[in-house]
């Protein structure tokens, strides 16, 4: 039985059966389960003790905003990307399992993708560089 994400995040138990989407980071392919609610959003990859190599999460928010993250009950180290309309990163920031620090964008964005840490630069992903939907469409048309 799937549990909503408040009663998975206050049973300390990991979201599961999120939509997912197939995005590319020009050769790579990455499987990203999509949180698009503020619920699934609050809870995030919250008590994961492991996620495959190209597996991750996109956020996806209503409007373009700075978006800030922190790490609280969050068991994995994470990199994250802040995504522009068009799927551009627009800054990555590396992120330490349970801190509480912030990680935010530096512009307003409407797209937050989190990957294993280290997964942007080994695969040489930086600002500037655009993902790109299911089949190449453009990024948001998914």
């Amino acid at each position: 039985m799937a549990l909503s994400a408040p009663i998975a995040s206050a049973l300390g138990q990991p979201q599961l059966n999120l939509p997912v989407v197939q995005l590319s980071a020009g050769m790579h392919g990455i499987r990203a389960q999509v949180a698009a609610t503020p619920e699934q959003r609050a809870t995030g990859l919250m008590f994961r003790r492991e996620m495959p190599t190209h597996e991750g999460m996109l956020f996806v928010f209503e409007q373009p905003s700075v978006q800030c993250f922190w790490m609280k009950n969050t068991l994995l180290p994470l990199s994250i990307a802040f995504l522009a309309d068009d799927g551009t990163v627009v800054n990555v920031r590396e992120m330490q399992p349970q801190a509480l620090d912030s990680h935010c964008s530096d512009k307003p964005v409407r797209y937050v993708l989190e990957m294993n840490q280290g997964w942007f630069a080994k695969r040489g992903i930086k600002p500037g560089f655009k993902l790109t939907g299911p089949g190449g469409k453009p990024f948001g048309a998914f």
